[in-house]
């Protein structure tokens, strides 16, 4: 079975949506990098700095529904509704599709 990144994005914010916290981080690469510009720009790598994103992000910016979700060449952009607004995630995927980077914030809805 090949690896779909389309239904892994879908799954990413499904697991963001209903909280739930090891199923997010278990989607992770071990080495996954996130770049954050969603108030304020932050760099995180390894595992406790991302735990502590999520458990911040899931009590803060919990997400809604949806808005848009596109293939952009190796990478997905997908857009969601939080209580701080519409948000924009571009995420890359390991060859056994785990999540390497995401890049969010408002500013990256650009396609």
């Amino acid at each position: 079975m090949s690896f779909d990144p389309m239904a892994a994005a879908v799954d990413w914010l499904d697991a963001y949506r209903a909280g739930e916290l090891e199923e997010i981080l278990g989607m992770y690469a071990d080495d996954a990098v996130i770049y954050c510009d969603c108030g304020g720009h932050k760099t995180l790598t390894g595992r406790e700095a991302i735990r502590a994103y999520w458990i911040d992000s899931l009590k803060r910016y919990p997400a809604f529904a949806l808005d848009n979700l596109k293939p952009k060449c190796n990478e997905i952009m997908i857009s969601y509704i939080t209580t701080n607004g519409l948000v924009c995630a571009i995420l890359t995927f390991t060859a056994s599709g785990q999540i390497k980077t995401v890049s969010c914030g408002p500013a990256n809805c650009a396609v």
